[in-house]
């Protein structure tokens, strides 16, 4: 997770806050390959009902080893947009997702763990993350 945070960090501190979200995910993009992460951008969720594959599909803004990683460039992140991100972990049985926020002074971010056992999801912090994940998981 740090890597995924590292390369966001950087793409703020060049391009500043506010601008379009998809600039955001371009120039992250961008960061992500020169730093040698190969990630999957607009990756695709399908979803399934029982056991049928439904037509209706989501993308995630990135996909990076086990992580979903999604983009906003807002005043400020509301409840609705951690549940965009939860709803792609739920879907996809990803337990590690990342949000950021490009519209604030400075990057902000939120680092969230699914609980598949329990359906429930917890932000990480410095203080909790040990007791969630280990150490090879956060890079």
């Amino acid at each position: 997770m740090y890597q995924v945070v590292g390369a966001a960090m950087e793409v703020h501190s060049v391009l500043g806050r506010g601008m379009a979200e998809p600039i955001y995910q371009e120039a992250l993009a961008v960061e992500m390959r020169k730093r040698g992460m190969i990630a999957e951008r607009e990756k695709e969720l399908r979803l399934h009902y029982k056991d049928v594959v439904l037509e209706k599909t989501y993308f995630a803004d990135f996909y990076y080893n086990g992580i979903l990683i999604e983009l906003k460039s807002l005043e400020e992140i509301l409840p609705v947009h951690r549940s965009q991100l939860f709803n792609y972990m739920r879907i996809t049985g990803l337990y590690r997702g990342i949000l950021f926020n490009f519209g604030e002074e400075s990057l902000y971010t939120e680092r969230f763990l699914y609980l598949s056992e329990y359906d429930d999801f917890v932000m990480l912090n410095h203080d909790n993350y040990k007791d969630y994940i280990s150490d090879e998981l956060l890079t």
